[in-house]
C-alpha cells in the first residue's frame, strides 16, 4: 500500500510499504520512498495497487466530429 506521512513546514513523505506478520505483531517494511513523485503518479500508483486498469486517454473518449475554425 501507499502510505502518506504529513510532515509539518514541509510536503508529505509518500511511502511503498508493505504488511506483515513477524513473532504475532504486524509490521510494515517500506519497499519504496515515492516522495519525490508528482500526486498525479502517485495516485496512478494506488489505483494499480487496487487493481484498477489505466487506459490511455485516447482509448477513453471516442471522437465523433471534430469543426474546422481558423
Amino acid at each position: 500500500h501507499v502510505h502518506i506521512i504529513p510532515n509539518r513546514g514541509s510536503r508529505p513523505a509518500v511511502l511503498l510499504r508493505e504488511s506483515y506478520r513477524e513473532g504475532g505483531k504486524v509490521k510494515k517494511r517500506t519497499l519504496a520512498n515515492l516522495s519525490s513523485l508528482p500526486m498525479h503518479q502517485v495516485e496512478a500508483i494506488q489505483r494499480l495497487l487496487k487493481g484498477e486498469r489505466l487506459l490511455p486517454i485516447q482509448e477513453l473518449f471516442d471522437v465523433t466530429g471534430s469543426a474546422h475554425h481558423g
